[in-house]
């Protein structure tokens, strides 16, 4: 893997990058959301320090969403011969593409394998929501209760795990994230409700 063939930089640290270059890996993961999310290229990493136990031509380079949840069942089984686990919220992050889940997936394989310690890992939450990017819009252009619900749930989660109870819980959550996120908003700027009450009163 050549340098200029390196993952895209957003959310990874520079020497996450430099290890994953000497990894020579079979492909390189120009974008960690898509090519880490069905786990072939997380079993070639643990592959390259356990080689009995990653066999790669047990996984498939897939998009499906049962190529996805079949490699990743693989992959557990064989981190728990190891006795080690993976955040199970990272993991469904990274394999229904959440924004910032693999990143934090990679670094979180980085620390475990390597025995580093990456400053920025421990400084974040796992918040793998558009909420990081609905804060860089202007007011008008953020989303409303449904939008947030849209962007925040895969269908792939649902196909995933289709209880309906579940699902619920997930949907209500977004909405109490937004109402909480809308809240805020209109507190820090007082502004904002008055001209939405102006836009009611117009209409």
């Amino acid at each position: 893997m050549s340098v200029a063939e390196s993952p895209k930089k957003a959310g990874l640290p520079r020497e996450v990058l430099k290890w994953l270059l000497g990894l020579e890996l079979s492909f390189s993961p120009k974008n960690p959301r898509r090519d880490f999310s069905n786990g072939y290229l997380v079993a070639e990493i643990f592959f390259s320090y356990y080689p009995d136990d990653f066999p790669v031509h047990n996984y498939v380079n897939g998009t499906s969403l049962l190529t996805k949840m079949s490699n990743w069942s693989q992959i557990e089984r064989s981190l728990l011969k190891q006795n080690v686990r993976l955040p199970k919220e990272v993991i469904e992050g990274t394999v229904h593409c959440k924004p910032g889940a693999a990143e934090l997936l990679i670094q979180e394989i980085y620390v475990l394998l390597t025995n580093r310690r990456i400053k920025s890992l421990y400084e974040r939450d796992a918040d793998f929501t558009d909420r990081s990017y609905q804060g860089k819009l202007p007011m008008v252009a953020r989303a409303t209760a449904s939008g947030a619900i849209k962007s925040n749930l895969r269908l792939s989660e649902i196909l995933a795990d289709p209880r309906i109870d579940k699902n619920k819980q997930k949907v209500q959550d977004i909405i109490h994230m937004h109402q909480v996120q809308r809240q805020t908003e209109r507190m820090e700027n007082p502004s904002m409700q008055l001209a939405e009450g102006a836009s009611a009163t117009a209409l």
